[in-house]
């Protein structure tokens, strides 16, 4: 029954969490366009909101862009220029400090929710159970750490980055590879790809909102009144 369950859970699992990411952002971008928003509450204790929000945001880009890079990169494309040695050690170290903050960001905003009278009669139930879903993944993912250095060969990451690899690009036996690693790992994947799973019914969704556009935006011609002359304001 373990074994079935394994593979359930990082075999079809992913796929199923995966779907529900990407279809149920769409359906929700073009069905619900009016609840596409991050629902913010920032007139109400402001000061923890911006401390926590931006110590929150800072941290986990960080992690989510390593994560990212270090799972979906092929080995051989950094083993030239970094050891899997030293590419565990630095993700250890690096994550280490931006889960930190990461981490007092997320428990400031998680305890200004819950005990805040006004702040809690205004969130859905959704909204708590988002953040308390990223808190635990968030702690989860430190606990790995020791994990991690205690297999200082690197050979779990590449256990690791090589099932994300084989998940993405749709070939079999991806579950079978991390079939040994300790059960922290295990967690902090399951609890990553809930995360995936229930991203399209929350306020996630907005980190789709993202002005990325903004830095490639074309210039703006403004022209003063009367003149012909026109001023390029902004843009590439």
């Amino acid at each position: 029954m373990a074994g079935y369950l394994h593979q359930f859970f990082f075999g079809i699992y992913p796929y199923i969490c995966l779907s529900a990411f990407l279809i149920g952002s769409l359906v929700r971008f073009d069905r619900e366009q009016y609840t596409w928003r991050s629902g913010s509450s920032q007139l109400l204790r402001a000061r923890q909101l911006r401390w926590g929000s931006n110590l929150f945001h800072i941290g986990i880009l960080f992690l989510f862009a390593g994560h990212f890079v270090g799972l979906l990169t092929p080995h051989v494309v950094y083993e030239l220029v970094i050891t899997a040695q030293a590419k565990q050690l630095m993700a250890v170290v690096s994550g280490g400090i931006a889960g930190t903050v990461c981490f007092i960001g997320l428990t400031m905003l998680l305890h200004r929710r819950l005990f805040d009278a006004r702040i809690r009669a205004t969130s859905s139930p959704m909204d708590i159970a988002i953040l308390f879903l990223l808190w635990i993944q968030l702690v989860l993912g430190m606990v790995t750490l020791p994990f991690s250095l205690s297999h200082s060969d690197g050979s779990v990451m590449l256990a690791l980055s090589e099932w994300a690899q084989r998940i993405v690009t749709f070939r079999g036996g991806a579950a079978d590879l991390i079939l040994g690693v300790d059960w922290p790992f295990k967690l902090h994947l399951f609890f990553g790809l809930t995360i995936f799973l229930v991203f399209p019914f929350s306020r996630l969704v907005h980190i789709w909102s993202a002005p990325v556009w903004y830095v490639l935006r074309k210039p703006q011609v403004v022209r003063r009144r009367g003149s012909g002359r026109t001023l390029p304001i902004g843009g590439e």
